[in-house]
């Protein structure tokens, strides 16, 4: 029996047989299969209902040889598996003649799953925690900017945090995105206003991990979408406008043993488990090498400076938002709200990428029983470099490059990854970094051509 919901356009599709049902008395016109290259970019096909039930057999066929990261062209079939469970009508799409998507698992032609495909980074690390009753939960904050166009980025409103009308121009903007987002199956919890003029942030209620990085590219996806229909641009890039705040993607994040919250503990002073101890201790010492991953484009190491609210130095707190991890207060002694906030994320990372290695970060302290130092509460950003030093507080990477160096000699995220992601991901960084370092910047011939 297929599972209706209350909004037309919601489906919770079990099997293949459902997609077909719904595919049929909908009058769907295409069904597109997304799925996602290793920088996390998404890709789309369209097929037609005539050809969805082979696609969901068999799969479809497609040259992985043209797509960032994945084969050689000696090598280059790849399948597209669509997962039923991630049916969906496109919620922006006309409903006379509706079009749905479904997220696509990528398959070696002999059906196995294949190494180079992002989801299954993440489904394997899931795995792994299953295996040991678990079950990680992330909630993570997208903040994001709408401008004028795509060509520079240009203030939609001069707005603040928490503004609303008639400072807040994008009011109706975000209503929009929110309705989209819930026709497709995504709860959101709240929105409004951030710090920065334009910049604005649409929060998603926690689930699993592997639905909620679906919910990642969905989401994106939607925003962008909504905007351009609206005749404005929004962008997830950390750092677009010199002086403001960038955009984070600050990650909630638990783990449970059924419906119990395996972070919570009554009886510790900060109501935090031993195992949640480790888990942050793990997340603190292998923070630098994952860096790359959470934050993987140039751009974003010019959110990752002190002043703006990013977190700059490895640290963890509970008020304190000028460190890196963060256990909220919001709800203390409420047993499911206990969680831990990873501050340090950019909204432009691969989401599949991004919670495979903050699982396994922090899963390696709880295998190592790593031990948690104390949290800082005063504002790191007022310390000196050595009242830092002697407080213990290193830094993150601050640059790409130094990213690199960081995760070039990672063998947590080598392991977590697969070495064929890794060693593609980490030489695509390098020709990125290479590009970079060699350009030519309207910064340096204003400052040097009229004086050298």
């Amino acid at each position: 029996m297929i599972l209706w919901r209350k909004e037309p356009s919601m489906f919770n599709c079990k099997t293949k047989e459902e997609v077909l049902q719904i595919v049929k008395e909908q009058n769907v016109s295409f069904i597109q299969f997304w799925f996602t290259d290793v920088l996390g970019v998404q890709k789309v096909f369209s097929v037609t209902p005539s050809e969805l039930k082979e696609g969901l057999e068999e799969g479809m066929g497609f040259d992985g040889s043209s797509i960032q990261g994945f084969c050689r062209i000696e090598e280059s079939d790849m399948i597209a598996m669509p997962d039923p469970t991630t049916f969906q009508l496109i919620s922006w799409r006309p409903s006379d003649r509706p079009v749905a998507r479904m997220i696509c698992d990528i398959l070696k032609p002999d059906g196995s799953p294949y190494e180079g495909d992002p989801r299954y980074v993440l489904k394997r690390m899931l795995k792994k925690i299953a295996d040991q009753g678990y079950i990680f939960y992330v909630g993570p904050e997208l903040e994001f900017f709408y401008f004028t166009s795509d060509r520079a980025p240009e203030y939609l409103d001069r707005g603040g945090y928490f503004d609303g009308l008639p400072v807040d121009l994008a009011t109706d903007l975000r209503r929009q995105t929110i309705f989209a987002l819930q026709e497709m199956g995504i709860r959101v919890e709240y929105s409004h206003h951030e710090v920065a003029p334009s910049q604005h942030e649409i929060d998603l209620r926690y689930d699993e991990a592997l639905c909620m990085a679906d919910k990642v590219m969905t989401y994106r996806t939607t925003v962008k979408e909504i905007a351009r229909q609206n005749g404005v641009y929004a962008s997830f890039m950390p750092k677009p406008i010199f002086g403001e705040n960038g955009s984070g993607m600050h990650t909630h994040q638990s783990l449970f043993v059924g419906d119990k919250n395996a972070f919570f503990d009554s009886g510790d002073k900060y109501q935090l488990s031993a195992l949640a101890k480790h888990y942050i201790a793990g997340l603190m010492k292998h923070a630098p090498e994952i860096t790359a991953i959470c934050n993987q484009w140039v751009n974003s190491y010019k959110r990752l400076v002190p002043g703006y609210e990013a977190p700059v130095y490895v640290s963890w707190a509970r008020r304190n938002r000028s460190a890196m991890i963060r256990v909220p207060m919001y709800k203390p002694g409420k047993e499911n709200a206990t969680r831990i906030e990873f501050r340090s994320p950019d909204p432009a990372c691969n989401p599949y990428l991004a919670f495979a290695v903050m699982l396994a970060a922090g899963l390696k302290g709880v295998e190592k029983a790593y031990k948690l130092p104390d949290p800082v509460e005063e504002d790191i950003f007022e310390m000196n470099e050595k009242a830092r030093e002697q407080a213990g507080i290193t830094s993150l990477p601050g640059s790409l490059y130094e990213a690199i160096v960081e995760v070039s000699q990672s063998e947590l995220v080598r392991e977590t990854l697969g070495d064929h992601i890794f060693e593609k991901f980490v030489e695509n960084k390098k020709v990125e970094w290479d590009r970079f370092r060699t350009h030519v910047s309207r910064f340096e011939i204003e400052r040097y051509l009229p004086m050298l």
